[in-house]
């Protein structure tokens, strides 16, 4: 990510944005997010590449999980797309740095968190769209009006009018030891099933950390985690299907994931993602991440087989035709050898499990979440 942050309360800064009760020139408000499908990923590039042009000289902000009409905040699932400055590089020229962070807010359910998406233009020069996608056309230029993108093709001139007011928003929003203290406690008291830590790094930052602990061969490893930066309120989440590891030094926190994959009963934990927040003297830190991924090959005539056996079972969804016993456990794996197909060169898997959410979704709630699982490697391994 390599976004450098300073020392912002995240939750706080939300408050204050949607204080500005109406979307405006620098920030953007969404009920949810949707860049698996070509219209959303054009729409959210749409409001990128417009935040980025009408605001040259400061941040701004689009918060993902609020209802339009009222603000009030609902909320959307964890969403952990490391390599969402890969999709904006490929799509806009002069692309602006742009981050997403999960935050937490004590009235939602465990399970969701506020999306906020921060962008900060790296030069003067005006973001365009670099190639087709959906309605818009490559070369297009969007401005914000209000709080409305709009492309615009002539007398485009960029000005710097929102500075003073983000940064008094900002400034709103810094961080004090009151805050910090009620975070470090709160997560310590919401986490004791899984036997809460937390360090102080660089005499400034609190990480704080829980996960269902694993042993194997000697190694410790994590389900389950949550890892929260407290002076910011922002979260990391792994869920119960995935593997971490985590390490840490005074200058790192350093998290790795792995992603369970096989066929028939037979599974291994391949390295997906590192993750290394970084503290620096100067009181701020950044994010890197890695892709450690290497698909694992299998056997074509037995992959055929599955890919074949996964598109009748949807077939039967989709017909509403009821599954056998047999079915029933093989519907378990379909996300799964989905995925694997799709690394082992079978090109139209990945649509085809695309295709299969809805039927997935109304079929089974534990079938949905290893589907989403699914999409979530399959995301982090496309972006790269």
């Amino acid at each position: 990510m390599q976004f450098v942050k300073g020392m912002i309360n995240k939750r706080l800064l939300i408050k204050n944005l949607l204080a500005h009760n109406d979307e405006n020139s620098f920030y953007d408000k969404k009920r949810k997010l949707n860049i698996g499908e070509k219209e959303g990923k054009a729409k959210f590039l749409k409001h990128i590449c417009a935040l980025a042009n009408s605001n040259p000289k400061n941040n701004s902000y689009i918060v993902i999980g609020v209802e339009d009409e009222d603000n009030q905040i609902v909320g959307v699932d964890f969403f952990d797309d490391s390599k969402i400055q890969n999709l904006v590089n490929a799509y806009l020229d002069n692309p602006p740095l742009v981050a997403y962070e999960n935050i937490p807010f004590p009235h939602l359910p465990g399970d969701k968190v506020v999306g906020l998406v921060s962008i900060r233009p790296q030069s003067d020069k005006i973001c365009s769209l670099r190639k087709n996608i959906w309605k818009y056309y490559g070369g297009t230029v969007f401005f914000r009006e209000g709080s409305i993108s709009m492309p615009k093709v002539f007398d485009i001139e960029i000005k710097d009018i929102n500075s003073e007011i983000v940064s008094a928003i900002e400034s709103h929003a810094q961080n004090n030891i009151e805050l910090t203290l009620d975070g470090v406690f709160d997560f310590m008291n919401s986490r004791k099933d899984y036997n809460p830590n937390y360090k102080v790094f660089k005499e400034y930052f609190v990480m704080c950390w829980a996960g269902k602990e694993k042993r194997q061969n000697g190694e410790t490893y994590y389900s389950r985690v949550d890892i929260a930066l407290i002076n910011e309120q922002v979260k990391l989440f792994y869920s119960e299907l995935d593997e971490v590891s985590i390490s840490f030094t005074d200058e790192q926190f350093k998290i790795v994931e792995y992603v369970q994959l096989g066929l028939q009963d037979t599974y291994r934990y391949y390295p997906l993602e590192e993750v290394v927040i970084k503290f620096r003297d100067n009181a701020s830190y950044d994010i890197e991440s890695k892709l450690l991924f290497e698909p694992p090959q299998f056997d074509r005539k037995t992959l055929y087989h599955l890919y074949n056996s996964n598109n009748a079972l949807v077939e039967k969804l989709k017909n509403k035709i009821p599954l056998t016993k047999n079915e029933e456990n093989d519907i378990i794996n379909l996300p799964a050898t989905y995925l694997l197909c799709y690394f082992n060169d079978f090109s139209e898997a990945k649509e085809k499990l695309e295709e299969a959410k809805p039927y997935l979704k109304s079929y089974n709630g534990n079938v949905y979440s290893l589907y989403k699982e699914s999409i979530r490697v399959l995301r982090k391994v496309r972006y790269s």
